[in-house]
């Protein structure tokens, strides 16, 4: 198995010229990388102007992004597009709410993690309950009316949390209770809430190559 360490994390979004906020938290300081140097890309070359990409080329880029979004790898990520392809609907929409819908994406959103890395080995080592049990594999896909419960021991060694914040709000399909370190899963993830800048149609045409 791959191991992405802090360094890399800031590497690969360099490499992807944005953003990708792998630290969650850490990102929205003025350490950031990005926010010091710019999205130079990494490397003795990365400051030189790189040639313009070709369409694969871009859409590579596009599935890159998504994929190291959401932390998973590659084998991973093509089997959510062949599933979303089976499901009704746009292959889009569905990719995008089959990558929401993960149990460490959907304990990050909720402000109960510091990222995603962060809330897939709180799940990895027990740290959550599923519906009152524990549970410890992270892209478990969430339905209607779970619940997820973070340990209360462990939150003291994370620290100060994201949904302690009193001004931090959950996705709306996601009913947060930031006394009880609980999220509900309510409906379905909305598209208009997916963030990410990811465009999902570049993605859907490298896989239709």
């Amino acid at each position: 198995m791959s191991r992405i360490t802090l360094d890399t994390k800031c590497r690969l979004c360099r490499s992807a010229g944005t953003k990708l906020y792998l630290k969650g938290v850490r990102c929205y300081s003025a350490k950031c990388p990005i926010e010091k140097k710019g999205a130079v890309r990494p490397g003795m070359h990365g400051a030189k102007n790189s040639g313009k990409l070709t369409d694969y080329g871009i859409q590579l880029r596009a599935k890159q992004k998504a994929k190291r979004i959401y932390g998973v790898q590659e084998t991973q990520f093509k089997n959510y597009y062949l599933k979303a392809k089976k499901l009704k609907g746009l292959v889009g929409e569905n990719l995008l709410s089959l990558l929401e819908k993960r149990l460490d994406n959907v304990l990050y959103l909720s402000g109960l993690a510091l990222s995603r890395s962060s809330a897939k080995q709180l799940i990895s080592h027990g740290h959550i309950l599923l519906n009152d049990k524990k549970f410890n594999i992270p892209s478990y896909q969430v339905n209607l009316k779970d619940v997820i419960t973070l340990d209360k021991k462990v939150i003291e060694k994370i620290g100060t949390l994201p949904s302690e914040e009193s001004d931090y709000k959950a996705p709306s399909w996601l009913d947060l209770n930031k006394q009880k370190n609980t999220v509900k899963i309510i409906s379905e993830p909305l598209r208009e809430e997916i963030g990410n800048d990811i465009d999902i149609n570049l993605i859907i045409e490298y896989y239709s190559r």
